[in-house]
């Protein structure tokens, strides 16, 4: 396998030149050619956004979402077929804010997919609103004196509703990115990839000059990321210094484990045309 493979050849990304989302999009390729997963075995779910429309360039299966929802569609897929390996992609906004609920309950949960969020700290499909990571004091065309919420902390907020698998990486250091992609894939559990993603249109503070100078990567600082408590500290970090790698990793029972309804094979691969739902009807009647 080779990231071409992945390549639909039909249609190229309109993303703005420069954007953070063509380094997320190399990086899954290069992943997924790495790890030797067949296109027929992953399927896309993304939300609305730039990043939403990741799927149409991928040769994947694919769904394209309603804002917020891209979470309880990747459950149903994974619960459909669990054999398939299910990744999503959506902005902060889409997640952070409207998706806020399925975020946290599909974590506690712990369903087997990885959830990549593309984080500019915007609104850059809607032309440059504030989202909920946007930092205080930043003036955006909806927010012209500046934002006076204080911003989400996606970090603590995954740890504080149990999820497994708790990253951060940016779209600027591709070859970094796609080694927490593969990790993430491969852990057993919801998997969050938090990518600092640059906004070039609408986001001139968050470049990629500014993640080069304010990140470090925690392998260089033996970081030990089954310790909840050092993963919390890190996770507080943000400002002179961020740090990037795997904040947090446990093994925990999965969502589809406490199914026993999957424990001998998918659910798509279940026979259901001589199943008598005759009494079932009689009993809602």
């Amino acid at each position: 396998m080779t990231p071409k493979d992945f390549d639909i050849t039909t249609s190229v990304p309109d993303w703005c030149p420069g954007c953070g989302d063509f380094g997320i999009w190399n990086a899954m390729k290069m992943a997924f050619a790495e790890m030797e997963l067949k296109p027929e075995n992953i399927v896309l779910i993304a939300g609305i956004g730039c990043s939403g429309k990741l799927p149409h360039w991928m040769n994947t299966y694919g769904f394209h979402g309603v804002h917020g929802r891209a979470l309880p569609v990747a459950l149903g897929a994974k619960v459909a077929n669990h054999k398939l390996n299910v990744v999503i992609n959506g902005g902060d906004g889409d997640g952070y804010g409207i998706g806020m609920g399925h975020f946290i309950h599909a974590m506690r949960a712990n369903i087997d997919v990885t959830y990549i969020v593309h984080n500019n700290q915007i609104y850059g499909l809607t032309k440059g609103q504030a989202s909920p990571t946007s930092s205080f004091g930043d003036k955006t065309v909806s927010t012209p004196f500046g934002v006076i919420d204080t911003p989400i902390n996606p970090m603590t907020i995954a740890l504080a509703s149990g999820c497994t698998f708790v990253s951060r990486s940016m779209a600027g250091d591709l070859v970094h990115l796609k080694e927490i992609l593969m990790e993430a894939i491969k852990h057993r559990g919801f998997s969050l990839v938090d990518v600092l993603q640059p906004c070039v249109t609408y986001n001139k503070v968050n470049t990629y000059a500014w993640g080069k100078e304010v990140t470090y990567k925690l392998n260089s600082k033996n970081h030990d990321p089954s310790n909840l408590d050092k993963a919390w500290q890190k996770a507080h970090e943000w400002g002179e210094k961020v740090p990037i790698g795997i904040l947090y990793q446990e093994k925990r029972s999965t969502y589809e484990d406490n199914l026993p309804q999957l424990a001998e094979k998918p659910l798509v691969e279940h026979e259901i045309r001589n199943i008598d739902i005759t009494k079932l009807i009689e009993r809602l009647k």
